[in-house]
Order: C-alpha cells, then sequence, then structure tokens
C-alpha cells in the first residue's frame, strides 16, 4: 500500500483531521527519547537499551531464568459486578489481551494462542501494542496477529497503543477485528445493550478524545472503555465510565519480590499498575500483558491473559 492509498483509506475511515494529526505525529515523534507524550523518558526508543539491558541480566546470571518466565504466559480470571449491568448481560465475559508485542518471541505468541484457543468467552478485547518495536515495519507483528486471529472466536474489538502505527488500522481491520479509534460501539444480547468505546493512545501520541468516544452516552448506560494505558483514569471516570480496560504497565516487567515494579513507565498511582483498581465509580482493570517490551524477560511478574465476567450486583 502506498502511502497516498494509505492516506485515503485512514482518511476515509477517521476523517482528515484524525488521520493527518495521527501521521503527522508519528513522523515527527516516532522515535523521540526525551519529551513527548506523558512522561519524559521513554527507554523502549533507545537504540541500545535492549542491547544493555540483556548484557546486564547475563552478567547477573539472570537472563535466562527472565526468559523462561517471560513464557510462562497464566489465564487471569476477573469477576467485574455492577448493578447498572443489564440482566441479559449476567455471566457475560470478555477475553482481555494486551502488549502482545507478538513479533518479539514466537515462543510466547505460540502460548497465548493455545491459550487464547482454550477460553470460553462471548467477545475479545484486545488494549494496545501489537509491535516490538516502536518504528519501522510492522509486517511481522500484522503477520503475528493474522495467526493469533486464528485461535479466536466472536467479535474482536481493539485499541491502538504506543507501539503501533495508525498505519495498521487498514490490516488490523482487514483481519476482522474493529479497531475503536475514539469510538464507540453498541453490544446487543437478549433485548438489553451495553456501550463499549476505545480511544486512540493516550500515553505517547496524545491522540486519545474521550469528549468523541463518549459523545451520545446517557447516564443509564452500561459503558466499558479501552485504552491502552490506564493513565486517563481521572477523565474516563468524570466522562461516566462504568468501566475502564487497560495495559501498558506490563505491571513493572521485571518486579522486586513481591511484585513490586521498579518502574511502570506511566504517570498513576501504584495501585493502578495491575490487576483491578477502583476510582469514584469506575471499576478498571490493568493488565500485567502477554508480551514484553524492550527484551523478552520478566521477574516476579507472570505475563497474562484475562477472563472478566461480568456479573449483575444486587
Amino acid at each position: 500500500m502506498t502511502n497516498e492509498e494509505l492516506l485515503e483509506r485512514l482518511t476515509r475511515r477517521l476523517g482528515k483531521t484524525h488521520a493527518r494529526q495521527r501521521l503527522g505525529i508519528e513522523h515527527d515523534h516516532q522515535a523521540q527519547v526525551f519529551g513527548q507524550g506523558l512522561n519524559f523518558f521513554h527507554p523502549e526508543n533507545v537504540p541500545m537499551a535492549r542491547r544493555a539491558i540483556a548484557s546486564a541480566l547475563i552478567a547477573c546470571g539472570l537472563y535466562w531464568r527472565g526468559l523462561r518466565n517471560a513464557k510462562d504466559v497464566q489465564v487471569t480470571h476477573n469477576t467485574i459486578a455492577s448493578p447498572k449491568l443489564p440482566a441479559a448481560f449476567d455471566g457475560y465475559t470478555l477475553l482481555h489481551m494486551s502488549d502482545l508485542h507478538v513479533d518479539m518471541s514466537d515462543a510466547i505468541s505460540e502460548r497465548v494462542a493455545v491459550l487464547a484457543a482454550q477460553c470460553r468467552y462471548d467477545a475479545c478485547v484486545l488494549t494496545g501494542d501489537y509491535r516490538a518495536l516502536t518504528v519501522g515495519s510492522h509486517d511481522a507483528a500484522m503477520d503475528g496477529m493474522a495467526r493469533l486471529g486464528q485461535s479466536l472466536h466472536g467479535p474482536i474489538y481493539a485499541v491502538l497503543g504506543n507501539h503501533d502505527s495508525v498505519a495498521m488500522v487498514p490490516r488490523l481491520e482487514d483481519l476482522g477485528m474493529t479497531v475503536l479509534m475514539n469510538e464507540r460501539v453498541q453490544i446487543a444480547r437478549d433485548g438489553a445493550s451495553i456501550e463499549l468505546a476505545g480511544v486512540d493512545d493516550a500515553h505517547y501520541f496524545r491522540v486519545d478524545n474521550l469528549e468523541k468516544a463518549a459523545g451520545g452516552m446517557s447516564e443509564n448506560d452500561f459503558a466499558i472503555l479501552l485504552s491502552h494505558t490506564p493513565e486517563i483514569y481521572r477523565q474516563a471516570a468524570h466522562a461516566g465510565f462504568d468501566v475502564m480496560l487497560s495495559g501498558h504497565t506490563h505491571g513493572g516487567q521485571v518486579c522486586l519480590p513481591g511484585g513490586v515494579p521498579i518502574t511502570l513507565d506511566s504517570r498513576l498511582p501504584r495501585r493502578f499498575g495491575s490487576g483491578p483498581w477502583r476510582h469514584r465509580g469506575l471499576i478498571g482493570y490493568t493488565s500485567r500483558g502477554a508480551g514484553c517490551s524492550i527484551i523478552p524477560v520478566r521477574f516476579n511478574c507472570p505475563p497474562e491473559i484475562t477472563l472478566h465476567r461480568f456479573v449483575r450486583a444486587t
């Protein structure tokens, strides 16, 4: 697909302003190490970071253990209870996968595909970061997503992360995935419905638009927000969303004993870094992610895919 064809397709899909804005920001800032985004320092954009970290872990004798940990993807079960949930959606289940970085490790991607094929759920949601690098070709990532897609069933909804290019949108949608770019869809079941919205990356490119995604929602609607990063939790709560599903942090990826993250690469309280959390009336969940960033190692922070079961609270 030529640049002209890509721009034309994105313009039809997103509108002229969003398409040109996202492409322009990527061109100007996609590999920036300092500044840009919510964080000042972006280690994923440091060219030598992978080699330096790997060398340090090898010297400490920890590298191979970290590799084994990274391949041990787990299925986590989470219950989301709300009195606003329509009775028809009691027991409704979402498979949530985040930070797949499918082109970094074939072994991790294969493990995710096997686990996903064994799960029972009604729909699948993907909260971004399909590519390992933040620049360059995304062909390998799209090939990996195509293979993973063969293990999934039902509707698949996705948002982009800070590693993802807007040029990936047409290819993801060609795989049958609905990419929510500051958009919302209605999911119907037995005469009832819930709202599912998704925003473009809010962490690095900062092209999220909650006002657009939430536009037209009523206070009685049960609404779920997909955002790559949980850093916009305050805005989401005030926008009237009931549930927010995110990723980005990897739970720290490299943690101290007890799961204490060294860094979350995010501007948010540590309690929002992984697992379930609440803020005002917003029920949140931050996935530890299935893949890895920079290098495929994990310590005291097992990778996960998550089954969220929704129940109607009394």
